[in-house]
């Protein structure tokens, strides 16, 4: 039974009932600082070490999701962002230091199990996860690359600065458009779309949180 098809494509109605959660997530304190280089190198550092246990929940356990009809056209390997980010943080931190010292935030633990959790259970909750990451990597992301390469001095979409370069992606822009037409496609009727909707703006939420905690005065010692 083919699902019935809304007067709005998904892909926008997915970026407008996000809107503003995701315009929360960008003027977040720590975001909005770090944009405008007010923050030092060692807080990005641990800005992409959370990363890193977000991008292991989202890629470590997508295999099993490959031939599922929702979630499967979204496995795209070209995206995945782990490697690119150990990378980044052997630079960062020294390759034999953040892998024994690195802790996710509380925050950051809950985000991670939320995607572990739709991951396992829920393949429409992985593509509104999907969507809210890696697409905000392509495009917001590589403000942050500039200001990265600007701020801290890193080598122009070298190393540090890895997880924002998509070697793999020659034309971001088309590439974003037929991500839209993944979207526009995706099996699925109303009523999981909203699912999926209401999905988005959860991650969303729980990447404000972690800005929040990254803002936050750290505990001596840590």
């Amino acid at each position: 039974m083919t699902p019935p098809r809304s007067a709005q494509p998904f892909s926008a109605v997915i970026r407008d009932a996000s809107r503003a959660q995701h315009t929360e997530a960008e003027n977040s304190s720590f975001m909005s600082d770090m944009l405008r280089g007010g923050l030092g190198r060692a807080a990005y550092a641990r800005y992409t070490e959370q990363l890193w246990f977000v991008y292991r929940a989202l890629e470590e356990a997508v295999d099993k999701l490959a031939d599922d009809p929702v979630a499967g056209p979204f496995v795209r390997r070209e995206l995945f962002r782990l490697s690119a980010l150990e990378r980044d943080l052997d630079h960062l931190q020294g390759p034999s230091d953040w892998r024994t010292t690195a802790v996710p935030l509380p925050a950051t633990a809950r985000y991670a199990e939320r995607i572990a959790e739709v991951t396992r259970d829920w393949p429409g909750g992985y593509v509104a996860h999907h969507y809210t990451r890696y697409l905000g990597d392509l495009s917001g992301g590589q403000v942050i690359r500039a200001t990265a390469e600007k701020t801290w001095g890193f080598t122009h979409k070298g190393d540090g600065v890895r997880f924002y370069v998509f070697e793999d992606i020659p034309n971001p822009a088309t590439f974003k458009r037929g991500y839209r037409e993944l979207l526009d496609a995706v099996p699925a009727d109303d009523e999981e779309k909203q699912r999926i909707v209401g999905e988005c703006r959860r991650a969303f939420t729980l990447n404000t949180a972690v800005f929040e905690e990254l803002a936050a005065p750290r505990p001596a010692g840590r």
